[in-house]
């Protein structure tokens, strides 16, 4: 018997180590550890080859699970949607009590979320229950221009990042892309993106949450009934705004 096989005396097959599971794994724990580091420095810490750690390092950034910023890794956004789907929130930041305190002056669904590869994942929610069909634990990735939320962070991006995003669609999002780019001079304006969905019954509005840095680095979307939010539209727009630069105040970032 191989050494792949091995049971014990159940009958049960012995957990294996894998090669590439395990690299994958120390890079994650390198990271979680030493928030920061550098590709070079990455490297040495599991012992490995330039060549052989780069892939998968870019992998793990396009997918999500690292971000890279100024050349520096750090645990990226996708871990936060597995908590989600598991029931386990971790809103970072923003605070439950900031979505609950949100969600009782809007009286409509709350939902916070980030950027992941190419990707936005919510990472928490308030009053779901009151948005049958919308799912976000069962489809915690969304297209960036197919969200509020994903437009208002790619309105964030650098120029040239943005371009290049946007280049890179396929052809199925070309009405996507379209549509983006006749709405961002008024994104930016307002600082307020707008999505429809479900054919017309839905209708979401999404601002960015700035970090410490006074980047972007993640969204909140207001989703509701057409019929409920279309005749509050600006109520609910400067409401969203109010929370979030009070938020933004008491990070002492402002």
């Amino acid at each position: 018997m191989a050494a792949t096989d091995e049971v014990d005396g159940t009958g049960i097959r012995e957990p294996q180590h894998h090669r590439t599971i395990d690299r994958v794994t120390r890079i994650l724990e390198e990271v979680v550890y030493n928030p920061g580091m550098t590709f070079a420095e990455l490297a040495r810490a599991i012992d490995a080859p330039k060549s052989s750690v780069y892939g998968f390092i870019r992998g793990l950034v396009a997918a999500g699970w690292l971000y890279q910023d100024d050349a520096r890794f750090y645990i990226g956004p996708a871990l936060h949607g597995l908590n989600l789907a598991s029931g386990h929130l971790r809103p970072g930041s923003v605070t439950d009590a900031d979505l609950q305190a949100l969600h009782d002056d809007a009286g409509i669904t709350v939902f916070l979320g980030v950027q992941a590869g190419q990707d936005l994942i919510y990472v928490s929610e308030v009053g779901a229950d009151l948005l049958p069909g919308f799912a976000a634990r069962t489809n915690i990735r969304r297209k960036l221009l197919a969200t509020a939320g994903g437009k208002a962070l790619l309105a964030e991006l650098p120029p040239d990042q943005r371009d290049a995003y946007l280049r890179r669609r396929e052809a199925d999002e070309s009405p996507l892309v379209d549509e983006f780019l006749n709405e961002y001079d008024e994104i930016k304006r307002t600082r307020i993106a707008r999505n429809t969905l479900h054919s017309g019954s839905r209708r979401a509005l999404a601002t960015v949450v700035r970090g410490p840095s006074g980047k972007a680095a993640a969204e909140v979307t207001l989703v509701g009934r057409t019929v409920d939010i279309e005749p509050r539209e600006k109520e609910l727009s400067k409401l969203l705004l109010k929370h979030v630069d009070m938020w933004h105040r008491r990070s002492g970032t402002r």
